[in-house]
């Protein structure tokens, strides 16, 4: 299984607006996607409950796995954007 470790950009973190396109975008991929915190147990990244619920703020480090190296490259640098400017 592929990671990806990423800083998250968004001002609020993954809360809200961002957690709402970036659950949207993984569901929209069709791949299998787990997101956590690193060394911590990761959850399904499409379900807006589990990305809210992991409480990631701004500048904190997460981990995005799964098996399509291409998807965990687009919802990686998506994470890496500030999605609330946009």
């Amino acid at each position: 299984m592929a990671e990806r470790r990423v800083t998250v950009a968004s001002k609020v973190g993954l809360h809200a607006r961002p957690a709402m396109l970036f659950t949207q975008a993984v569901a929209a991929s069709g791949a299998a996607v787990t997101i956590g915190r690193p060394g911590a147990p990761a959850f399904d990244a499409s379900s807006i409950l589990f990305v809210m619920g992991l409480g990631v703020r701004n500048g904190e480090d997460v981990v995005l796995a799964g098996d399509d190296e291409a998807v965990l490259d687009e919802l990686a640098a998506m994470l890496a954007r500030d999605l609330d400017a946009e």
